[in-house]
């Protein structure tokens, strides 16, 4: 749930203000397959305004280094936290932001998932942006052991609504996007007194990758995995009633047949034939039906009690008819 302040924020990196103070924290970070537990804490508090979107973020970390200082550059070969938005909740034309210690920021945009062909757009700036970094330790400094650091974003509402396929307008009151964060989190070496991502071999280790909600792979590229907040006009420290989405189930298991025929279709597409057939979850009977057409499949769900089909096919874009 996202709280509405009706106070300004001062972009610092501390998150003082009051409202602040009385929004709640995610729960702590999980590791992006679901199995490990994150050997440092990360957290996130939101809120919003007429205006913004903001995030303030709390990582735990004792080695604060960075030496990536060109905006747009690839900010994941450093440690980093990134933002992953999509305010339609349909997977296609998202947002990503990502951000080091030093505050270096790379923001970008898909118009649909790397897995469809979708392919990042560098040149989307989020104009009116506001990000500020606060560190409790010395960044670069190996001789001593820091605490963690912070950071604050306001994110400009119109610009993400810009995202949207319809409806190009802030929030209203219960309006509810897809959003996930992830932080990145690499091994290192000193070398002359500087940091560096560890190397063994002369390769470098496989990065840590930490997340707010479960991708069960190394993908942060699947939005339908995202999890959902939900924009409320009541004030931080009062508590809103989340809205359950009734067909939530059905599109979880849509987008489970869409992943499974989509990698069937890159590697063995033969395997892939036309078929109907019907099953029971948590006493919900579906129909579903899969029809192989040319360079790709047609995929439709219906609960057998409900008016609604949902439907998709190889691009991904799940619709409901």
């Amino acid at each position: 749930m996202v709280y509405k302040t009706a106070k300004k924020l001062k972009i610092d990196g501390l998150a003082e203000e009051d409202s602040w103070q009385k929004a709640p924290f995610t729960s702590s970070f999980i590791d992006i397959e679901g199995i490990k537990k994150p050997v440092y804490d990360t957290r996130v508090k939101m809120l919003w305004d007429d205006e913004n979107l903001y995030v303030y973020a709390v990582l735990e970390e004792p080695h604060l280094w960075g030496n990536l200082k060109q905006r747009d550059t690839v900010i994941y070969y450093n440690n980093d936290f990134e933002i992953f938005i999509d305010p339609s909740n349909n997977t296609y034309n998202y947002g990503e932001i990502e951000i080091n210690v030093l505050g270096t920021l790379w923001d970008l945009k898909l118009s649909k998932p790397y897995k469809v062909s979708g392919k990042a757009d560098n040149s989307w700036d989020i104009e009116g942006i506001q990000y500020a970094i606060h560190t409790f330790g010395t960044v670069n400094n190996y001789m001593d052991i820091d605490t963690q650091w912070s950071v604050e974003f306001a994110i400009p509402l119109l610009k993400l609504a810009d995202l949207k396929e319809e409806k190009k307008t802030i929030p209203i009151h219960g309006e509810q996007w897809r959003i996930n964060f992830s932080r990145v989190q690499w091994e290192h070496e000193i070398i002359d007194g500087r940091y560096y991502r560890k190397k063994v071999d002369g390769k470098f280790l496989p990065e840590f990758n930490w997340v707010w909600s479960n991708q069960k792979v190394i993908n942060m590229h699947e939005p339908e995995k995202w999890g959902i907040i939900q924009f409320s006009t009541l004030q931080p420290g009062e508590v809103d009633v989340f809205i359950e989405d009734e067909g939530l189930l059905q599109k979880q298991l849509v987008y489970a047949f869409f992943r499974k025929n989509l990698a069937l279709l890159r590697k063995n597409p033969d395997e892939i034939k036309s078929s109907v057939e019907e099953f029971k979850i948590d006493n919900q009977h579906f129909k579903y039906q899969l029809k192989k057409i040319a360079n790709g499949f047609e995929i439709t769900l219906k609960e057998i009690n409900s008016k609604h089909i949902y439907y998709i096919d190889q691009e991904g874009l799940l619709k409901k008819i």
